[in-house]
């Protein structure tokens, strides 16, 4: 049994992985903004802990490492926000909209693997995996949902940084892509479910290793460009 973090636990992926992370035997510390507005996370069954959590914001994420001493074998660097899919000349691609992005996609994940890094630390193979999107890549560039794809490119320089700074203390990251997936953002139309996601993404952060620190890649396991 190892112990997994996952951020934004509370629904569409992130809490399909903590759904099957419990059910896999993992005991699991999953996070929400607001944890009392979260029934479907609280309704498994499992070695759970709920905790609060904004990634956004610098007092919950020392309330949240306060309130934590053991080891975290896996943090999966889920949170994150899709508020706008418009154009250059589109209304929501608005100044507050980006700030939103960036600060949740891109500082997000910094700041809660700085939190963390003493609980990883801790573990004998500390791992951080940071939920990404193949929209960050600049090779699928479409001219759309322009703060999105940015703040998603930022993620993955995020991990890039990460993999390099924590190699030599035996900590290895790897970004994400989840597929395009029936959740609020991804919409019914989608490809895959949420499950067949959440299985994917459990089986590639097994496979995550120091050899293979910085990866990109599918659910799928499908090699990505950054």
């Amino acid at each position: 049994m190892t112990t997994v973090m996952i951020t934004g636990a509370n629904r569409g992926i992130g809490l399909a992985m903590t759904r099957l992370a419990l059910a896999q035997g993992h005991r699991v510390i999953a996070t929400a903004r607001t944890p009392e507005n979260a029934p479907d996370l609280h309704a498994l069954s499992g070695d759970l802990t709920v905790r609060a959590l904004d990634v956004t914001d610098e007092a919950s994420l020392s309330a949240f490492a306060a309130a934590t001493d053991e080891a975290i074998d896996l943090a999966v660097l889920n949170a994150g926000v899709l508020n706008s899919r418009g154009r250059l000349e589109s209304d929501g691609e608005s100044v507050a909209a980006w700030r939103v992005a960036l600060v949740t996609n891109i500082a997000g994940p910094f700041f809660t693997a700085r939190t963390i890094l003493p609980h990883l630390l801790k573990s004998k193979a500390g791992k951080i995996a940071i939920i990404s999107s193949q929209m960050g890549s600049s090779a699928t560039a479409k001219g759309e949902a322009y703060a999105y794809r940015a703040s998603k490119a930022g993620a993955n320089n995020v991990a890039v940084n990460l993999a390099a700074e924590l190699k030599p203390r035996g900590i290895a990251v790897g970004a994400y892509h989840p597929g395009w997936v029936r959740t609020d953002m991804g919409g019914q139309d989608a490809d895959i479910s949420v499950e067949e996601s959440a299985e994917g993404l459990l089986t590639r952060f097994e496979a995550l290793s120091m050899a293979t620190t910085g990866v990109f890649e599918s659910y799928a396991g499908k090699p990505l460009t950054y």
